[in-house]
């Protein structure tokens, strides 16, 4: 599949507007809080489009319609719909603990909390994880898009989105990376959304795809499905969505640079509405087309590009391949600098320079940003081996997501739990994840696995509590001057996302 010329100067001319603008927007940097985060200045209306940019990228595109279209139908919208549901609560919940300590990564709350080694781990797990799993499945899949559509060789496509994606963030930092995600997002959507019309237009209407598909349009599948058993909905794939949304840095960069908890919390709500909104352009294209063109696809990740191929009209393709490859940018320029800021702030500056600079820790942030753009591009071939990247990343996370989840729950949770227990649990949690999917339960669904790793990680924590407990519960001490208001407009919000949820599963079951 190739796009036209018109289409190709559209394409080009919108990546290249959206380049311009992030990085006029960021063209001054005073220190590193600027540089990192933003100048923790971040209204509401931007967190949520930028979250959910850098949420949906080609891997959902093409893997969840690629899903949708492959057998799983309407059943894999719970990586979307359950998502909004741990959003919801982790903005109620989990945000309020983060902001009041003034944190600027994930791994600073477990030295606060654990000390320092437990902090050292979870960073050295962040980075090697944001390479090897979500930076170098974001290049690739990226890469074969570029291939669809310019026939650009894969290698060269994987080195050109590195160095575009990469060029942007090493100077702008995070407010370049922001308003990238919040014109990309929206147009994102724009787009996405014109192409589910115009699919359901071509099958009939909504009603007739549900009719003809009346089998695929359940968003509950029996224990015994291999993709993904309502088993797993009550148990393994809430430990993807806590890692995911609460304790990702790739994530949370966003909302730990809120100008209050007020915006943080309804950047969130926005993101959790946006999340069941995403449905309309990340599963029912692969239904629609599992009805039009089953017969042209061999591949189920080929879906999606099959199906705006044949539904998008030849001026609009250069506008909607733009908005997918924006989409792919935010991904990428998210990682970059969420797994620089690790770096410079979770190792650099507190292990090898305490010392350094404003302007030493900037520099600092580039240059490891430079470093993972190569490190990704030098990955992400690899992958080619693999048939479903979607169940590829999300089985890779599960090597630390558990254990994640665990020392942050029983953390903020149990109060008296030691230094040991965290460091413990971090360190336990990925052997016994191996252990499961590798030697001793491989048959085994990995979100299973994943919610076995949990228990034990949890067991281990709070047996070490009993045995060592602190002298005193530790105290969640207001560390800034940060506004911490909550907003109860969110909580509402909230309230509505839930509850949507829920009737979608009680009319869909």
């Amino acid at each position: 599949m190739k796009i036209g010329f018109l289409d190709t100067l559209v394409f080009i001319a919108f990546i290249a507007a959206v380049i311009a603008v992030s990085v006029y927007a960021a063209r001054r940097e005073r220190n590193h809080e600027d540089y990192f985060l933003a100048g923790r200045n971040l209204k509401w209306w931007v967190i949520g489009i930028s979250l959910i940019a850098s949420c949906l990228s080609t891997e959902q595109l093409v893997g969840m319609n690629g899903q949708a279209f492959g057998g799983v139908g309407l059943a894999v919208a719970a990586w979307a719909l359950l998502a909004a549901v741990a959003v919801v609560v982790v903005a109620l919940f989990f945000m309020p603990v983060f902001l009041r300590l003034g944190i600027f990564t994930m791994p600073e709350f477990l030295e606060y909390r654990f000390g320092r080694t437990t902090r050292t781990v979870m960073a050295l797990y962040m980075m090697v994880l944001y390479v090897v799993a979500i930076l170098a499945v974001v290049l690739f899949t990226g890469a074969n898009a570029l291939e669809a559509l310019f026939g650009l060789d894969v290698l060269l496509g994987v080195w050109l989105l590195g160095l575009l994606a990469g060029g942007y963030t090493i100077f702008g930092g995070l407010k370049a990376v922001v308003w990238s995600d919040f014109i990309q997002g929206i147009t994102l959507f724009l787009c996405g959304g014109i192409a589910t019309w115009l699919g359901l237009q071509e099958v009939g209407g909504f009603g007739a795809l549900m009719a003809e598909n009346r089998d695929q349009f359940h968003l509950i599948l029996p224990a015994s499905d291999k993709n993904l058993p309502w088993t797993s909905l009550v148990g393994g794939i809430w430990i993807a969505f806590f890692f995911y949304w609460g304790f990702n840095q790739f994530i949370t960069q966003r909302t730990l640079a809120a100008k209050s908890l007020a915006h943080g919390q309804k950047g969130m709500m926005l993101a959790a509405v946006l999340l069941v909104l995403s449905v309309l352009i990340i599963v029912l294209p692969g239904l629609i087309s599992h009805q039009l063109y089953s017969s042209e696809i061999e591949k189920a990740d080929d879906s999606y590009a099959i199906f705006v191929k044949n539904i998008m009209p030849l001026g609009l393709r250069g506008i909607f391949f733009a908005a997918i490859f924006g989409a792919l940018m935010s991904s990428l320029d998210s990682i970059l600098n969420s797994a620089s800021t690790i770096f410079t702030m979770d190792l650099y500056r507190r292990i090898l320079r305490p010392g350094a600079s404003e302007t030493k820790l900037i520099q600092v942030g580039r240059i490891s940003t430079t470093a993972f753009v190569v490190a990704g591009c030098l990955a992400a071939p690899f992958l080619a081996r693999f048939d479903s990247i979607f169940q590829y990343l999300q089985s890779s996370w599960g090597y630390i997501s558990p254990a994640i989840v665990g020392v942050f729950v029983v953390g903020i949770t149990v109060r008296r739990a030691p230094p040991l227990a965290g460091l413990m649990g971090l360190l336990i949690g990925p052997a016994c994840y191996g252990l499961l999917v590798n030697s001793l339960a491989p048959e085994l669904h990995f979100l299973h696995s994943m919610l076995l790793t949990l228990g034990v990680v949890v067991a281990i924590m709070l047996l070490i509590t009993v045995l060592r407990p602190l002298p005193a519960a530790v105290r969640f001490e207001s560390l800034n001057d940060i506004d911490l208001t909550p907003s109860t407009g969110a909580k509402w919000a909230g309230g509505i996302v839930v509850i949507t949820v829920g009737l979608l599963y009680l009319i869909y079951r």
